[in-house]
């Protein structure tokens, strides 16, 4: 259950109060003509399994109230089909309330509006939660779990850690040294790259280490965008981990990620149908041999080892954490890879959606292979203090998914509620997780 600090629930309901002028600031397009106004009746979009649920709209057109528009809704559980379609008329102020209606089971109900102006199609959708601290894990803890990852990390630890590093003056500065590193992981000839940056001339033993594991797809990476770590005197490995270099351009990233696959034949169901050949095995380890570099560092201050991802970032975030004891701090944002067979139990499943955008893939052997690599199987498995962030209306990981890791963490944990999150985080919100991080240092 979550248990916030009393600093946490202050901050979660002023977010919630804040939410309809958060939808207008962020959560949509701002030149647009029309705007989605919209405010569940209790105010932290919660309910308890069986109560009822309304949502207040009001529309702007230009920025007006747009009176006489038609909303058109459909309802229906988190990613499922609606099994409730309906409409309602907004009045002379624009406004209209949508009845959600009610679950008998812990989960999500998604609200879908459209309105048709000047013969555009506008949408906006919003997700509440009934019990969602009562929410389990459908998937199942394979009863060899640990004993498959320990055979897997002393095979890998048999593969010699080269390492070659380079210095990339474009990003750093007078306050930060950035390198480009090469890591030799798993099995003998394959690498994966990352970016280090640490504080401009840090002392010995004087660093805490964020290892920040990327979000999904086969991209270039920006490494400054956490450059906010080593300005407050940690070093940071921005981690590629699919042994690319993440200095090519743009178009060449864009061509090698179509070579890859995608949809039902991405690197995600890469090797699938067998535990030891997936894809991600071989991720899973090279997270493991990031963590072997950076406590090697003689900048690490040999205690404070975090890690800390949003999406695929936060799924390895906690899978690292949860292979490896050296890790002390865990910070994810909306884990992906986690609780995927759901949909064959009619609830959402976790990102990358399989059996609801990638064609019927959950069979027997996928689901067992998929058991292995589960991030709720991991978060079951977590000793150190956790620092978890989602959005109730994100699509690309659901929150019904990270309820369902979420509740599982036996260890220390916290969360942070943003309801009105799609699948972003605010700037604002990770400087809150940074902070988190120095205040839970030992």
């Amino acid at each position: 259950m979550i248990v916030p600090t009393p600093r946490m629930k202050k901050l979660t309901l002023l977010l919630a109060l804040l939410a309809p002028i958060v939808l207008l600031a962020q959560n949509t397009v701002p030149q647009t003509d029309v705007v989605f106004y919209a405010q569940p009746n209790h105010a932290d979009w919660l309910y308890k399994t069986g109560e009822k649920a309304t949502v207040d709209v009001q529309i702007l057109a230009y920025g007006m109230p747009a009176a006489g528009l038609e909303i058109s809704y459909e309802l229906g559980p988190d990613e499922l089909d609606a099994d409730e379609k309906g409409s309602v008329t907004t009045n002379s102020e624009g406004r209209a309330r949508v009845v959600v209606g009610t679950m008998k089971k812990p989960g999500f109900r998604d609200c879908r509006m459209s309105v048709t102006f000047h013969d555009k199609v506008y949408r906006h959708h919003v997700k509440v939660g009934f019990s969602p601290d009562k929410i389990e894990p459908t998937v199942a803890m394979p009863k060899d779990f640990e004993a498959f990852w320990n055979e897997t990390k002393a095979e890998a630890a048999k593969c010699p850690m080269t390492v070659e590093r380079t210095y990339v003056p474009e990003y750093s500065n007078d306050k930060i040294d950035c390198w480009l590193v090469k890591l030799q992981c798993y099995r003998r000839g394959q690498y994966v790259y990352g970016y280090l940056t640490m504080p401009k001339n840090a002392q010995p033993k004087s660093c805490p280490v964020v290892f920040n594991p990327p979000g999904a797809g086969i991209k270039p990476m920006e490494p400054s965008k956490t450059n906010y770590f080593a300005e407050n005197g940690i070093v940071c490995f921005n981690m590629e981990i699919h042994g690319i270099r993440p200095d090519l351009d743009a178009a060449t990233y864009k061509e090698i990620s179509a070579a890859f696959g995608t949809e039902n034949n991405s690197y995600l169901v890469n090797g699938i149908d067998n535990r030891e050949n997936y894809y991600m095995r071989k991720v899973y380890m090279a997270c493991v041999r990031a963590l072997d570099y950076l406590t090697s560092l003689p900048e690490w201050d040999g205690v404070n080892l975090i890690a800390q991802g949003g999406s695929q970032g936060g799924a390895l975030a906690i899978v690292t954490a949860s292979l490896d004891e050296r890790v002390t701090l865990c910070v994810a944002n909306h884990p992906a890879l986690s609780d995927m067979e759901g949909y064959l139990h009619g609830r959402a499943g976790g990102y990358p959606h399989l059996n609801r955008r990638f064609n019927e893939q959950l069979t027997p052997e996928k689901v067992n292979t998929l058991r292995y690599y589960d991030v709720v199987n991991f978060a079951r498995r977590l000793s150190i203090p956790c620092y978890l962030t989602w959005g109730y209306n994100d699509n690309t990981c659901p929150p019904t998914t990270s309820y369902a890791v979420y509740n599982v963490i036996p260890s220390e944990k916290e969360a942070l509620l943003t309801p009105v999150n799609e699948h972003w985080v605010s700037t604002e919100t990770r400087l809150l997780q940074m902070r988190w991080i120095k205040a839970h240092l030992r």
